[in-house]
């Protein structure tokens, strides 16, 4: 099996709003759209996905983000029988296919039907199967060789089709229901157990699933009193290499504000007993005893060592990077390529046609010094031990081309992108975004609130940070999340568009 068609049509209606301005299969579950994981299992096989509900979404998507061989037809019927043909016609005469539903997440211990070996090649094939859920209801059932529009958990139609050559399906119609056609053409499959499969078609299967804290590029692993983080790819293990430095010399030059490090490779540290700071909220004057321990701890650190400011690092943090990310999703966004955008009524100018204003205004930050700084001091990295004393964790290590010290300025500006933007419920997916039918209606985003937006006069005296060069900065931040966030479209675009709206105070 080489070839896997993908029917990933349909308007995904039963996931209300996850799917309003992407397909279904690009809805994240955990840290990664549906459709990725099949990605992820077979990745050296060719993919047809058939799409046509936000295609053009799908399009500019898999451009961007799919590193597998793979073409995307556009179904021109209705129904889940669309595009089966469009699709296998790319297909060679004689060549196995699987046959799967874009809202099914296959376990990693599950083995191929008899015939085929572990890589999913056919080896000795001759029969055509069908899984059967075993572990979830579906509306069709699949017994003694029979097609029974019955709902079943233990023979349910999954969705997952194992044909021995396309021509078993070379006369589906362009439309309509494929199980159905299968029932009518009385089609006789063997049966395969998917037990351990996971199917996202519900809204309701969805908001079971617990919020991902941590990157998909990271994996945590709590034991006792004690966590485990490790990098589960290249990235993610260059990230944890320089986590552990810093936490190295963080300890080195008498930083308070650190969990217990027990060992690296992987980094074990102590599970601290209390809450990220996000979690809490309370009142006005709670609130600024809080801020003033938290900016207490950065002042500390950021005093602990001082070198010389590099202004090559200066402009690749703020201005290359920057600008790199929204490059390589420009046709993903809807009306980037407008010169001025409405987001939330405010008519905002687009930073793709202010590119030098935004350049000429980063290069004019002050900073003559670099400093050890934390390089990511969100609310979601900064926790309260009981006693409620702060904790420092989750550091990024580096800021443009040096490694643990950078611009004072950036911690800061992580804090009020807390503080004010609450990028962390934006990070944990509680937001909406609606996207209007031109950038004159552009688009409305509500971010559910951390709560601590009153402290933005207290964080601005606590700090003794201009307030000009703190939004300037903020804007960037979002703007520079988007690809950060790569794994759902909906943040993506809601980053875009909440950088522009920041700017346009400063620009």
């Amino acid at each position: 099996m080489n070839y896997i068609i993908v029917q990933a049509g349909g308007k995904g209606t039963r996931l209300k709003h996850l799917t309003e301005n992407k397909p279904k299969a690009l809805v994240p579950v955990g840290n990664l759209p549906m459709l990725f994981y099949l990605f992820g299992r077979y990745p050296d096989k060719r993919f047809v996905i058939i799409a046509d509900y936000k295609k053009e979404v799908m399009h500019e998507y898999l451009e961007a983000f799919a590193a597998v061989k793979y073409q995307i037809v556009d179904a021109t019927g209705t129904g889940t029988c669309a595009g089966i043909r469009q699709a296998a016609d790319l297909i060679p005469d004689g060549e196995p296919f699987l046959l799967v539903w874009s809202d099914l997440i296959l376990p990693a211990e599950l083995k191929m039907p008899e015939g085929y070996d572990a890589s999913g090649i056919n080896t000795t094939l001759q029969k055509d199967y069908i899984g059967v859920s075993q572990t979830f209801p579906c509306r069709w059932s699949y017994r003694n060789g029979r097609f029974i529009e019955e709902s079943s958990l233990e023979y349910g139609v999954a969705g997952f089709f194992l044909f021995t050559e396309k021509a078993k399906i070379a006369d589906v119609p362009e439309s309509g229901e494929l199980v159905r056609w299968m029932q009518g053409r009385q089609m006789e499959f063997e049966k395969f157990g998917l037990a351990g499969t996971r199917e996202f078609g519900l809204i309701e299967e969805y908001e079971k699933l617990e919020t991902e804290k941590c990157r998909p590029f990271n994996r945590i692993t709590i034991k006792g009193n004690r966590v485990i983080k490790e990098g589960i790819d290249e990235q993610g293990k260059r990230l944890a290499a320089r986590e552990c430095a810093w936490y190295g010399k963080a300890k080195q030059l008498g930083v308070k504000a650190l969990p217990e490090i027990y060992s690296v490779n992987p980094l074990e540290m102590e599970r601290i007993n209390g809450k990220n700071i996000y979690e809490y909220q309370p009142a006005y004057g709670q609130k600024q005893e809080i801020l003033l321990k938290l900016t207490d701890a950065l002042k500390q650190l950021h005093a602990s060592e001082k070198i010389p400011a590099d202004s090559f690092s200066l402009r690749e943090s703020y201005f290359n990077k920057t600008f790199e990310r929204i490059i390589k999703i420009r046709d993903l966004v809807p009306f980037a390529n407008e010169k001025i955008i409405a987001v939330n009524g405010r008519k905002c100018r687009n930073v793709f046609f202010h590119k030098r204003e935004l350049e000429e205004k980063l290069a004019g930050l002050s900073c003559n010094n670099f400093c050890f700084i934390h390089g990511d001091c969100t609310f979601s990295n900064l926790m309260l031990r009981e006693d409620g004393s702060p904790v420092l964790i989750d550091p990024r290590g580096y800021f443009g081309y040096k490694e643990l010290y950078g611009d004072p300025l950036y911690d800061w500006a992580k804090l009020y992108y807390s503080i004010v933007g609450n990028y962390d419920q934006f990070n944990l997916k509680r937001f909406r975004l609606s996207i209007g039918q031109d950038a004159e209606e552009g688009v409305g985003l509500q971010i559910e609130s951390n709560h601590w937006e009153d402290m933005e006069a207290d964080f601005f005296a606590m700090t003794g940070t201009k307030p000009e060069e703190i939004r300037l900065l903020h804007g960037v931040i979002w703007l520079s999340l988007t690809t950060y966030a790569w794994q759902d479209y909906d943040s993506i675009c809601g980053a875009f568009y909440n950088g522009l709206y920041y700017l346009e105070e400063v620009l």
